[in-house]
């Protein structure tokens, strides 16, 4: 609509005629997106964007809609007849249209979500229904859920990873192996840069819709840290490292944050902006830059063909199944030159000869070298802090694995922007920010709850402190202003801004929603802190859970996952001693690879008054550094052995 509609002459002449117009970026304000997306749900019985809504002065909704072509199509009016008909009945039956937006307003003041205020607490049952809620829309050819289009399930994911640790459930392990392998192996991973596209239009993850977005890349990026750390699968590892690694690359600001998306489309050297343009590739285009030999072997390793699998003959690159060319399998670390090459016997693993590691990284990077001279897509640089905060925990986590500091460091380059661009005197959050000045824009409950997340999982990786206290400021606000007196939250604080209706929303999308993220940094910073007030409020808020796990699993992962944790204790983790003593080290190393669910860690020499309270009063053994694996801040017997620590928590050794 906004090339068709907006960018025209004649229509724009209609609108700035007779109405006011304001355009929502639903990034910058999702609690105004959030409300009227429900008015038009509740109207229309569906929705989606963009979203057309009609409203009075007083920001009533009366007359709603979707897309409208600009002339009419398919049964649907056109846009300037949509103009022409509301100014008509706003002009000659203002009272008709006045009491159909007070009656619609006054429908949605009353909506409230309805959970149980007697709702147990999500156990072994629920989560046990929740599991074959899943399996049941289970994709078991091509992995996913559901039919297309699929979007990448960054959450349930870690819901499966977190019930296989917990219970051994092989089934719920074997799901969340099988759907990162076809993700990774599919066209909705940028085979030469890494990182994430939105959403595949088919159920196979062969074509994405291109643009990728910070958050889908956050969360996709500790999710395969998490799942190399379950099963050592070096597809995840190179996956969660290339991830991060574009992150990084290509979304850094130069303040230290990360910029929320690249476009879907670019130039393709002709002066259109195309879809897709910068990342597809004819056999043609590989052989202009490679050569004939190599162009077919790089046409056959990525699936690149005559026809094509996109647009005008060109091939989305993709890993097909049982290549044996792959790069990710077990026995071969392409993306290491110096790694393993054929087998001894040079013989066919598959379907054809196996390319060797060093041959493989120089194709890749010699196409990766000649796509970097296409026209790039455009860079979103908003700074939402939300998405911010799951950046942090991605590269802590992530750059702590893998032993890579730099990713740890711009893991603390974002926290440090947020601390100091996005937070005020009295903790409250700025939304977003834009090449170092902050917008204007009060942050909503997901700003606060995946922040805080960030903060705690940035302390547990460097061992500073100050995050977690940091985190307490945030979620101090949330008890303080989303929460009403049954535990319930609201995506928006008790004094921001008054809309039609105060929105509130459990349920997870691209993002964990705000209500289940808050459950999960409430729980974890009640096991950093020992505060009862948080777990409580966390266990408040895991109500829900138990209403909608086992009928929409796929809409409450988030929730379910925190669950996990709850179940499993969570451990908190104290390794006490110096932090530059090897040993130390290796400790701190064993609690950071635990996949116990939601497990937390603190590291520090002991002292009279430590950076984590979950030191206190917690001495060394025989002079050497312990780990003492505590729940509810009692702790079983302390260990000076990584190998026992790891034995214990389901580490990586």
């Amino acid at each position: 609509m906004a090339h068709e509609s907006f960018e025209d002459e004649a229509t724009a002449a209609v609108m700035n005629a007779g109405f006011v117009n304001i355009k929502v970026d639903r990034e910058e304000r999702p609690d105004v997106d959030a409300v009227y997306m429900e008015a038009v749900q509740a109207a229309t019985g569906h929705g989606g964007w963009p979203m057309t809504v009609f409203l009075t002065p007083d920001a009533e909704p009366f007359y709603f809609g979707t897309y409208f072509p600009p002339e009419p199509r398919h049964g649907s009016p056109g846009f300037r007849q949509v103009l022409d008909g509301v100014g008509s009945a706003w002009a000659e039956r203002r009272a008709e249209v006045d009491d159909v937006a007070a009656r619609i307003t006054a429908d949605l003041a009353e909506r409230r979500l309805n959970v149980p205020e007697d709702s147990a607490l999500p156990g072994e049952d629920v989560l046990g229904a929740a599991l074959l809620g899943l399996t049941r829309d289970y994709d078991s050819t091509h992995g996913g859920f559901g039919d297309a289009p699929k979007f990448p399930p960054s959450m349930t994911l870690e819901f499966l990873l977190r019930h296989h640790a917990r219970t051994g459930s092989e089934g719920a392990l074997q799901m969340a192996v099988d759907t990162a392998e076809h993700m990774a192996r599919g066209g909705i991973y940028d085979q030469l840069g890494g990182g994430f596209a939105r959403y595949s239009v088919d159920r196979e993850w062969v074509v994405p819709h291109f643009e990728k977005m910070l958050y889908d890349n956050a969360l996709l990026t500790r999710a395969y840290t998490h799942l190399w750390r379950t099963t050592g699968s070096a597809l995840a590892r190179r996956v969660a490292l290339e991830t991060a690694d574009f992150m990084v690359r290509e979304l850094r600001t130069p303040e230290g944050g990360f910029a929320s998306a690249l476009d879907a489309d670019s130039d393709d050297g002709s002066g259109r902006h195309v879809e897709g343009a910068y990342y597809v590739w004819t056999p043609a285009q590989l052989r202009a830059v490679l050569g004939e030999q190599d162009a077919r072997l790089a046409a056959a390793h990525y699936g690149v063909t005559e026809e094509g699998t996109f647009e005008h003959g060109s091939s989305v690159l993709r890993l097909p199944a049982g290549d044996s060319h792959e790069y990710g399998s077990p026995d071969l670390e392409a993306l290491d030159p110096d790694g393993p090459g054929p087998d001894a016997s040079g013989g066919d693993r598959g379907r054809g000869p196996l390319l060797d590691a060093q041959k493989l990284h120089s194709l890749r990077a010699r196409l990766l070298e000649a796509r970097a001279g296409r026209p790039a897509p455009g860079r979103d640089d908003k700074v939402v802090a939300a998405w911010n905060g799951l950046a942090v925990a991605a590269l802590a986590e992530t750059g702590a694995a893998f032993e890579r500091p730099d990713l740890v460091q711009a893991a603390v380059d974002a926290a440090d922007l947020l601390v100091r661009l996005h937070l005020d005197p009295h903790a409250r959050l700025t939304r977003t920010s834009r090449d170092g000045r902050p917008g204007t824009t009060a942050g909503v409950l997901e700003d606060y709850a995946d922040v805080a997340e960030g903060f705690l999982a940035l302390a547990s990786v460097t061992g500073e402190g100050v995050w977690v206290e940091f985190a307490g400021f945030l979620l101090d606000i949330v008890l303080d202003q989303f929460r009403d007196a049954s535990g319930a939250l609201y995506d928006t604080a008790a004094d921001a801004e008054p809309l039609i209706r105060r929105p509130q929303d459990p349920t997870d999308n691209a993002t964990p929603s705000g209500w289940n993220a808050a459950a999960g940094a409430l729980l974890s910073y009640a096991a950093h802190t020992g505060s009862e007030a948080h777990r409580t409020a966390a266990e408040q808020a895991l109500g829900v859970v138990s209403a909608l796990g086992p009928r929409v699993p796929r809409f409450i992962s988030q929730g379910l996952a925190v669950a996990e944790a709850r179940l499993a204790g969570p451990y908190e983790i104290a390794v006490v001693g110096d932090r530059e003593d090897p040993r130390t080290r290796a400790l701190h190393r064993t609690a950071l690879l635990a996949t116990s669910p939601g497990a937390v860690v603190a590291v520090g020499a002991p002292g009279e008054e430590p950076e984590f309270p979950l030191l206190a009063g917690r001495p060394l053994v025989d002079g050497a550094p312990a780990a003492y694996l505590c729940k509810g801040f009692v702790c079983e017997r302390p260990e000076t052995d990584p190998e026992a620590v790891a034995e214990r928590l389901g580490s990586r050794s």
